[in-house]
């Protein structure tokens, strides 16, 4: 497993270039709007300071010259148009993970759109249902593409909510840097993919190196935590703190303590946090992170400023609960997902484009993984389930493999039924669902945005080695 560098050990890495750091955690941009009501974003080659140190930019692939890229801001009822031009040596498209497109604006190339080339463009637009937090990225080789740093934040705001003092966004991404500080050059690799993905070694917030979170006790902040990292599981606790969790991929939740106290997202999950600062001013606590025991490392630190308490906040008032269909359990079709493959996964063979495969053949092909013992290839694979418009489905996941996999279906938010029988004590909507080794775990949902929709692990490198498959509605 990549060793993760925390600030200091990253500083003493890159000691060649090193200086004093003063940075807190970054703003982030937010998209302007172009005359007539869009917003452009251009895809370009860019450069990110991830620390004031003197040291050279890090070269990274950009969104209007950011990375992440700028936040998009909408409200519910708003229609998003987005003019994407892809100026990149390679074709491009952006996905709007999380959001209830229309099939044809969700960018999956070969399957809903052809990929942007380079100097071309293509126009996104969408209506804006239901709030929360969520994110863009490329669904064309995504794994280089999205590590290169090719992501960004969308917030979709309804004027509910709890009342807080700021509305905070972290994008919590990693970075595979070589010993010169730039973006390691191994993609593709067949260790990566049949493991735990493309780790990173070095963490950031809003596309810097992390320095502490100034604050005020008694201040009430909302945290919106989005994970861009293509394959790192962080699980952050929050030393002195109890946060508060009030919603999962952008949908409200019952207001809950996270488990065990460590705010788990794997990639591509967001959690939103109501965060109260009962700490003593002038004292500092670490936001850690223990997802991997043997590499346990801070995030950053919440540091109090020495001034007087603010006055205690109310209890909070749940949100309202997601404008979402909900399954007819009873009456719902049953389909059985197996997850296979990986190293120590067990799969000896499965079918590639018609072909019956050794896995011997399927690695030396780049191919390690399946659903249902299907290895896909590309995007544009025949549909795994045809569902008719209306219907309820529950599909019951079961992970045979050593690692654990961000399930992802596009279009659709799901609702977590159960986990290794054990029924969710509360309703819980998400788009990405984190599936455990040998863990098996009941989603239901109804089927009622038509059109082809990608299923995958999101973890970019396990999609790409054959972790996909399409359902299609209509």
């Amino acid at each position: 497993m990549t060793a993760f560098l925390d600030r200091r050990r990253f500083l003493a890495h890159c000691a060649a270039a090193a200086g004093a750091l003063a940075l807190p955690v970054p703003r982030l941009a937010t998209g302007a709007a172009a005359p007539g009501g869009e917003t452009v974003l251009d895809v370009a080659p860019g450069a990110v300071q991830l620390a004031d140190d003197g040291g050279p930019p890090l070269p990274v692939f950009a969104y209007n010259g950011t990375s992440p890229g700028p936040v998009l801001r909408y409200r519910v009822g708003d229609s998003a148009v987005i003019r994407v031009r892809n100026r990149l040596d390679r074709p491009t498209t952006v996905h709007w993970h999380g959001l209830r497109v229309p099939n044809a604006m969700d960018g999956v190339p070969g399957l809903t759109q052809d990929p942007i080339p380079p100097g071309g463009e293509f126009l996104y637009a969408f209506p804006l249902r239901l709030p929360g937090t969520y994110w863009y990225h490329p669904h064309f080789q995504s794994a280089e593409q999205l590590d290169r740093g090719l992501s960004g934040a969308i917030v979709v705001e309804d004027g509910a909510g709890p009342e807080v003092d700021r509305d905070l966004l972290w994008v919590i991404d990693d970075w595979r840097l070589d010993r010169a500080g730039n973006v390691h050059e191994s993609f593709g690799n067949l260790h990566d993919a049949s493991h735990a993905g493309r780790l990173g070694n070095v963490p950031s917030i809003n596309g810097r190196i992390p320095e502490p979170l100034a604050v005020r006790a008694g201040e009430r902040i909302r945290l919106r935590l989005v994970n861009v990292a293509n394959a790192r599981v962080f699980a952050l606790a929050f030393e002195g703190h109890a946060p508060t969790v009030i919603a999962l991929d952008g949908h409200a939740v019952t207001p809950h303590a996270p488990a065990n106290g460590r705010v788990v997202l794997g990639p591509s999950m967001r959690v939103d946090l109501v965060l109260d600062c009962a700490g003593a001013p002038g004292s500092v606590h670490a936001v850690s992170d223990a997802a991997y025991p043997r590499t346990p490392f801070t995030l950053t630190d919440i540091r109090y400023a020495d001034e007087p308490a603010l006055p205690p906040r109310p209890p909070l008032e749940p949100m309202a609960p997601p404008a979402l269909a909900e399954p007819d359990l009873a009456r719902a079709e049953r389909h059985a997902l197996l997850l296979e493959g990986g190293a120590m996964g067990g799969l000896r063979e499965g079918v590639l484009a018609g072909e019956r495969l050794g896995i011997r053949e399927l690695a030396r092909r780049g191919k390690v993984w399946a659903f249902n013992g299907i290895v896909a290839e590309g995007h544009a694979v025949a549909p795994w389930l045809r569902l008719a418009t209306g219907t309820s489905h529950v599909i019951e996941v079961e992970n045979r493999t050593a690692f654990p996999h961000p399930l992802h279906l596009h279009g659709h938010p799901v609702r977590i039924v159960s986990r290794d029988g054990v029924a969710s004590p509360y309703p819980i909507w998400r788009d990405s669902v984190l599936i455990g080794p040998r863990e098996r775990v009941e989603l239901a949902f109804v089927a009622d945005n038509p059109g082809r929709w990608m299923i995958h692990c999101h973890i970019p490198e396990h999609q790409e080695a054959g972790m996909m498959g399409v359902v299609e509605v209509g």
